[in-house]
This record gives C-alpha cells, sequence and structure tokens, in this order.
C-alpha cells in the first residue's frame, strides 16, 4: 500500500534543488506544448518514462503510483482518436505521458516540506502585490501531496470491502464514496489546522 510519495534515495534528481526541478517540467512541458513532431514527443516521453521508472521502487509500485492517471490519459486517447486524426491523438497522448513520467519522478524525489518552502518562496513576490498568500498556496499543496496516498488507500479500501463481500468492484461507482471519504478527511484537517491558527499566522 503507497504510505508516501517520497521514494527514498541518493539519484541524480534527488540531489537538485526542489526549485530546479519543478523549472524542468515547465520547461519541458512548455517545449512539448509548442512543438507538433510525434519524433520530438516520443524521445521526451521515453526519456522521462527511463527517469521514472529508473528510481529506487519496484515496477509495481511505480505503475500502481501512476495507475489512475494512465486510465485517464488511455480514456483521453481513445476519445482524441475519435476527435481528433491518428496523428494528433498519438501526439496528444505523447506528450502527456512525458510530462506525468517527469512530474511523478519530481513528486518522488522531492520532500513535502521543500516543496512548500520553494512554492512560498516562488509566489512571494505575487504576495507582496497582495495577489495570493504565498504560505497559504504554500501549504495547500503540501496537504495535496500529503493525502494523495491516503485517497489510494480509501480506494483500495473499497475494493476489498467489495471483495469481501463477493460484489463486483466497478471504478465508476466507486467515485462516490471515495469522494465522501475524501471530504471527511478534508474537515478534519481544516478543524486541525484552524484549532493551531496556522492560517490566521
Amino acid at each position: 500500500m503507497l504510505t508516501s510519495l517520497y521514494v527514498e534515495g541518493d539519484t541524480f534528481l534527488h540531489r537538485q534543488r526542489p526549485g530546479v526541478k519543478l523549472a524542468l517540467i515547465l520547461v519541458v512541458g512548455l517545449a512539448l506544448y509548442f512543438t507538433e513532431r510525434m519524433a520530438v514527443q516520443a524521445v521526451a516521453m521515453v526519456v522521462a518514462g527511463a527517469i521514472y521508472f529508473s528510481l529506487p521502487m519496484t515496477l509495481r509500485e511505480a505503475i500502481y503510483r501512476l495507475k489512475p492517471v494512465l486510465f485517464a490519459i488511455a480514456v483521453l486517447g481513445l476519445i482524441n482518436i475519435w476527435l481528433l486524426s491518428p496523428q494528433e491523438a498519438a501526439v496528444s497522448t505523447l506528450r502527456l505521458l512525458a510530462v506525468v513520467f517527469l512530474a511523478a519522478a519530481v513528486t518522488a524525489t522531492t520532500r513535502i516540506g521543500d516543496f512548500m518552502e520553494t512554492i512560498t518562496w516562488a509566489l512571494k513576490p505575487a504576495e507582496r502585490l497582495g495577489i495570493v498568500r504565498a504560505a497559504d498556496v504554500g501549504l495547500a499543496l503540501g496537504l495535496v501531496l500529503r493525502f494523495l496516498p491516503d485517497i489510494f488507500a480509501h480506494y483500495e479500501g473499497l475494493k476489498e470491502a467489495h471483495a469481501a463481500r463477493g460484489i463486483a468492484f466497478r471504478p465508476m461507482k466507486a467515485i462516490g464514496p471515495l469522494i465522501i471519504l475524501t471530504l471527511k478527511d478534508a474537515d478534519a484537517i481544516a478543524d486541525a489546522i484552524d484549532a493551531r491558527g496556522i492560517r490566521g499566522r
């Protein structure tokens, strides 16, 4: 069962600063967005996939972490095949896979606290202009990353509950209960944050 998005290790990506890794995602994402060449998208996808799957975790765990996202990309790819030309659909799918693999690699090699500090620092200029509160955005991102494994755990719990009752599990029908469980967790987290006066500071 997934307990944390961070993977312990000492790879090249682990040793890079969070800001550098976030900038890499931004640059790669923009570069891929502005090109329609399938060869470029395919190379980017292979390289990003190689980086992600080379991290110190089993193949099963690596796939498990991305299973919902890969499923969504597969569905979107099928829709694109119907709406677009085969080449356009392939380019779009390869682009998404490349960005997802790279983002997953960055997430797996960066601690949540480092993410929060980097985002808070990057948004300080916007805070001075009165646009956002940098610390609140950093906190929100940290909470999302922290509790994604809990959402996976709820999903697996629902599967196990169906199996124990001999009921066929259908992922689409699990969305409702999953949302309810997630909202309950969100309420508990919000109460804990308010009790400590974190947003007030």
